[in-house]
């Protein structure tokens, strides 16, 4: 069962402004990668299925976060059908994003009332995505797609759509500036924050730094 309803988990993804996206088969990096982001002032951490045995590896961690990590809201990413939503709510997840529009992932999520974010790439799905409950869509790969121009874009006719673009997103002043003007309710970044060289040569503390640079910087385009 999720800890979080899906109401905390759409207000925390507005009000942090970003989800770190991350994934390793080895639950001591994942640990340690969650514990950097958390002390940086992330409360939502999408950690993705990208790998074999991921989800035993999501339930080692999710129980890590419940027990020392306690406001940190765990949700999983990567997720393409309904069975492995089923799974991964089985195991405690408090949101599911997917890269893609599956509407039988939004019956399974909507039944248990989680979070659910689904990738799209246009007007038509981003419409579609909203009518079977997505409070937050996101759109994937978010530089192909479009970019900032296609938030702006889109929020002209849908100002009410709460939109968290992955791909493409920098913890930059730059970037993130370009993001939240275009009107993003959060950002998903993945590689760009969590760099190869801090899981190799241990920067945990380099990874603080830069979410908390990163937070700020958020802080003051709201």
């Amino acid at each position: 069962m999720s800890n979080f309803t899906r109401i905390e988990v759409a207000l925390a993804m507005k009000n942090t402004g970003l989800v770190p996206v991350f994934y390793h088969s080895d639950i001591d990096v994942s640990k340690k990668v969650v514990k950097a982001c958390y002390d940086g002032g992330v409360r939502v951490f999408e950690f993705t299925n990208r790998g074999d045995f991921a989800h035993e590896v999501f339930s080692e961690l999710n129980k890590y976060c419940r027990a020392e990590l306690p406001e940190m809201i765990m949700g999983v990413g990567s997720v393409i059908d309904a069975g492995t939503t089923s799974l991964y709510l089985q195991l405690g997840a408090n949101f599911i994003v997917s890269p893609v529009l599956k509407e039988d992932m939004a019956i399974v999520c909507n039944r248990r009332k989680i979070l659910w974010s689904p990738g799209c790439g246009s007007l038509t799905e981003i419409s579609r995505a909203e009518e079977l409950g997505a409070e937050v869509v996101k759109i994937f790969p978010g530089s192909q797609v479009g970019g900032p121009g296609f938030v702006k874009a889109v929020r002209g006719p849908f100002p009410w759509t709460s939109i968290m673009p992955t791909g493409g997103v920098e913890p930059t002043e730059e970037n993130l500036t370009k993001w939240f003007e275009a009107g993003v309710t959060c950002v998903g970044m993945g590689s760009k924050l969590i760099t190869k060289d801090i899981i190799q040569e241990d920067k945990y503390d380099q990874l603080t730094k830069t979410v908390k640079n990163a937070l700020d910087i958020i802080r003051k385009l709201k």
